[in-house]
């Protein structure tokens, strides 16, 4: 367990992983990360990489060769991550292409994943490269879960994600057998802002959003006020999931989304993948700010 602080934030992160598992007041010392409750959701906030989602068949197709990866990719859960970098209010996390990794996924690469605690607000900066002599195709994200309620006053239905734009977007379903996007649609917001949290909402998996105007969502209590704010410019998908029983909520910023029913399962072709030429480098990062009511 690696730890960071200031004078208002507490963070720490797993070396499994690099996960993020707390962001803490100091002062008060009121945790706003879920508490990964294994009966539930065992996970704080994984890092999704090299794929966002699950795959048909758990697999993909490049250059005519057929390849496995799990559901988010290989970083969550991994034990080769190592500390490469630290400062006074930064920890840099690195993971390399490896014999294991390179059987699964071809390309010679390194991720490294920064915590940087700038006063109230947490940044989580990503940096690709890669060391290939070909074109690399990947996607990247993040799936942080919040503590709902925070308070022992409140109950999750006195909770809404409050977006930064009027939005009219709908969600895009999971198949739940089998975890790939399919046709199935539904209108969230027209011309609203708030998204209500109850737990049913979760019912039937992740609310996933592709076109929405807004780059940074707030994680709003009536009875508290404004908890919380995600920023994720750059990031052209979003993901809000919960397990319907669980008191939190994920606010996921994607850079690709899980396979569609209908892939051809081309990594070249799938929908958000991004490329990344060879010896060339790709950065980008999401914020995470804790309201300064409470953290005093």
């Amino acid at each position: 367990m690696y730890t960071l602080k200031n004078d208002k934030l507490e963070i720490a992160i797993k070396k499994i992983g690099a996960e993020l598992c707390k962001i803490a007041s100091i002062k008060n010392k009121t945790d706003f990360m879920w508490h990964a409750d294994p009966e539930v959701w065992s996970s704080y906030a994984p890092n999704l990489f090299p794929i966002i989602g699950a795959l048909k068949d758990n697999t993909y197709v490049f250059e005519n060769t057929h390849y496995e990866l799990p559901k988010h990719g290989f970083v969550r859960h991994n034990e080769a991550i190592t500390l490469y970098a630290q400062t006074e209010n930064s920890l840099t996390f690195k993971l390399i292409a490896n014999d294991s990794l390179l059987k699964n996924y071809p390309f010679q690469f390194e991720f490294l994943i920064t915590y940087t605690l700038i006063d109230n607000t947490l940044e989580v900066k990503h940096t690709i490269k890669n060391k290939d002599n070909k074109t690399m195709y990947f996607s990247l994200g993040g799936h942080p879960a919040f503590k709902c309620p925070v308070y022992k006053n409140e109950d999750y239905e006195d909770y809404c994600l409050e977006f930064e734009h009027p939005e009219h977007s709908k969600r895009h379903f999971i198949n739940m057998q089998n975890g790939l996007i399919s046709s199935k649609t539904k209108t969230v917001f027209n011309n609203t802002n708030k998204l209500l949290l109850t737990h049913d909402l979760f019912n039937e998996d992740a609310l996933i959003f592709k076109d929405l105007k807004s780059k940074k969502v707030t994680l709003k209590s009536s009875i508290n006020g404004e908890i919380l704010s995600v920023s994720y410019p750059g990031f052209p998908y979003l993901g809000i999931w919960a397990k319907p029983n669980g008191n939190y909520v994920c606010i996921e910023p994607w850079l690709g989304i899980a396979d569609n029913e209908t892939t051809n399962q081309n990594l070249k072709e799938k929908e958000g993948i991004l490329s990344l030429d060879a010896n060339k480098t790709f950065e980008a990062a999401y914020k995470i700010e804790i309201h300064n009511n409470h953290l005093v």
